[in-house]
């Protein structure tokens, strides 16, 4: 396809996109047009402005005219808004607002665009193609790349919040045995010491006062004062897996009447009753408790 233009000088004042990049330029000399003005490409600077077919309704013909060049120009036009237009060519149009006249006493170079071979086109067009090829097999890997390295972030988040809770269930584990030791040990001090009705020790106490006595001191947690606000502490636990420190309740569910402290080995520590005092007992089947509490 060839264009002829309304020019002479260097082809380089055009840039090329798509396929139809060029690799060779011929100089199309305009001995047989005359130029009515010169104008000088004035548009963003190191941008190039599109070269179209046509004034009105035109499309883009694949080059671009650098900002800076210098342009014959054969004919002028307005389109339908009343924008000006330039004929740089046979069928070349360049809109006006993007240029400035060149003076009669102004020297300028002026461009020259180029002929394209269909052949070189062709060739340009696998070139193109097999670079298009290149850069997008570097995306996917890249991408595939930037997928990997996520997922192993995220991998290596979960690892070290699971760590942390693994850690925090460690700590918790052994300071709650540790507790559950101490609760233990003074539970069992405690044996011998007389039973009165709404005592809390450290002399005598009722059930709920020894419970309420040993968790403050052993443990430091306070827990209320009678059975029935007890049994509403802490997580309930089957009877059939009990570990020391658990409270242990008799009566109803929700309103027991007794409680005491399971010490381990099928055995409690309560303040049982006035002729009793505070002893250490086994859990048996005609008196078993109805409820257990894991406070720690």
């Amino acid at each position: 396809m060839k264009h002829n233009f309304f020019k002479v000088g260097a082809a380089a004042a055009l840039t090329v996109t798509g396929v139809s990049a060029i690799t060779s330029m011929k100089t199309v000399r305009a001995a047989n047009f005359t130029a009515i003005k010169q104008v000088k490409i004035s548009y963003l600077p190191g941008k190039s402005l599109n070269i179209w077919t046509n004034y009105e309704n035109g499309q883009f013909m694949g080059y671009r005219a650098k900002d800076g060049t210098v342009w014959n120009v054969a004919e002028t036009a307005l389109d339908k808004k009343g924008n000006l237009w330039y004929k740089v060519g046979t069928r070349e149009w360049i809109e006006a607002r993007y240029t400035v006249d060149v003076t009669a006493g102004e020297k300028a170079e002026v461009s020259q665009a180029p002929t394209v071979k269909k052949t070189e086109a062709k060739q340009t067009k696998t070139t193109v193609n097999k670079k298009t090829a290149a850069v997008a097999t570097k995306t996917a890997t890249q991408k595939k790349a930037e997928k990997i390295a996520k997922v192993k972030k995220a991998k290596q988040i979960v690892n070290t919040a699971v760590k942390k809770t693994q850690n925090i269930t460690k700590t918790s584990s052994t300071q709650a045995s540790s507790k559950a030791a101490s609760i233990v040990a003074l539970a069992k001090q405690q044996v011998g010491k007389n039973y009165v009705w709404g005592a809390e020790g450290p002399d005598s106490f009722d059930c709920s006062g020894l419970v309420q006595y040993v968790y403050q001191k052993a443990a430091g947690v306070n827990l209320p004062r009678t059975t029935y606000d007890q049994v509403k502490v802490g997580q309930t636990v089957s009877l059939n897996n009990l570990q020391p420190g658990d409270l242990v309740f008799w009566g109803s569910t929700t309103a027991p009447y007794h409680v005491a402290i399971y010490v381990g080995n099928n055995q409690y520590v309560n303040a049982a009753t006035p002729e009793q005092g505070t002893i250490l007992q086994t859990v048996s089947s005609y008196f078993t408790p109805s409820i257990a509490k894991r406070v720690l």
